[in-house]
């Protein structure tokens, strides 16, 4: 091997060699540095004057174990005797001073100015009825106490006046029972030659009620009088006797008015006795629309003579025969009593 091949960089050795020369280097600039002074170190300092009282302090790197140091004459904790009495004496004579001079300005002070009254101290109680208001400069200077104001009663509650319950309405009024009499007497010397009759029943299941079959008579112009039944009279001529009376289909046929709260009935009879005061022909037309009228107030049905629907046939057919009856018996006067 040449001289020259000797020398050449070999990167496998170099690069190994120059990473340990520098760890080398940084080992060698960190510890071989001299060591500083630690910085909790007391030094002693020479003494200048009378020793001052120092306090100790929270915190401080001084009080940490590790910085003391035993040939530190401050380390030493019992203070040699001649050097306590040092301390004491210093401490009370500039404890003596500082009292000499306070005196001193009490001294210049008036004579008869005198001394501000203390204020007593009062202690709030429990009751909350009282409050205390105070400013403290120092001493209490400005004490009030304040009185409860008078307690005002609230003003009780007026209740409210019970409802007024309504009153139950009155029951209706009995109707008024006409009174019974002879008005619609058929003269006793009149004779009877025909009768034609109608009927007014209630529907099946249901009857009259007395109250309203007496408000439904009154309503059709019916009158109550002889035999304790309804009439239709001549107007102005009562006397001449009934045009047709109204029956009740509960035998006697009368209706009983001293019970006409509690009376009901089936049905109604309406009869006219020929002759009468009126043509036979005018009296069927004043008693159909009667029993068609008391039919709807009372909510019936109309029926002929033989309890039959009353059709328009059936009162066509009555119709003649009444026209025919009248022409029977025209010219002739009827005398009652012979």
């Amino acid at each position: 091997m040449t001289p020259v091949m000797a020398f050449a960089w070999n990167p496998a050795v170099g690069i190994p060699m120059l990473v340990v020369g520098i760890i080398v280097l940084v080992l060698i600039w960190l510890f071989g540095q001299p060591r500083k002074e630690q910085q909790g170190r007391r030094k002693v300092m020479p003494p200048t004057g009378p020793a001052e009282r120092r306090e100790p302090k929270m915190g401080d790197e001084g009080d940490e174990p590790y910085l003391d140091d035993p040939r530190d004459p401050l380390f030493n904790t019992s203070p040699k005797q001649g050097e306590l009495d040092v301390d004491l004496r210093a401490e009370l004579e500039r404890l003596g001073a500082a009292l000499a001079d306070e005196r001193g300005a009490r001294g210049c002070e008036p004579a008869h100015a005198p001394a501000p009254a203390r204020a007593e101290r009062i202690e709030p109680g429990f009751s909350p009825d009282y409050s205390i208001s105070a400013t403290d400069e120092g001493d209490i200077d400005d004490l009030t106490i304040h009185a409860p104001a008078a307690h005002v009663p609230a003003p009780a509650p007026i209740p409210a006046p019970a409802p007024t319950p309504a009153p139950a309405p009155a029951p209706a009024p009995p109707p008024k029972v006409p009174p019974r009499s002879d008005l619609g007497r058929r003269p006793s010397t009149a004779p009877v030659e025909r009768i034609v009759s109608l009927y007014v029943v209630a529907r099946e299941g249901a009857r009259f009620n007395g109250s309203d079959l007496v408000v439904a008579a009154e309503k059709a112009g019916l009158e109550f009088g002889d035999m304790g039944i309804y009439h239709r009279l001549v107007d102005g001529r009562p006397e001449l006797g009934p045009i047709f009376s109204v029956a009740n289909l509960v035998k006697p046929g009368n209706f009983d008015m001293s019970r006409v709260a509690t009376m009901q009935t089936p049905g109604l009879s309406f009869f006219m006795a020929l002759p009468g005061p009126a043509p036979a022909l005018d009296a069927w037309d004043a008693m159909l629309p009667t029993a068609q009228r008391l039919a709807e107030l009372l909510d019936g049905l109309v029926l002929d003579e033989e309890r039959n629907a009353l059709g328009r046939q059936r009162i066509a057919h009555i119709r003649d025969e009444l026209r025919g009856w009248d022409r029977g018996h025209e010219g002739e006067e009827i005398k009652f009593g012979q």
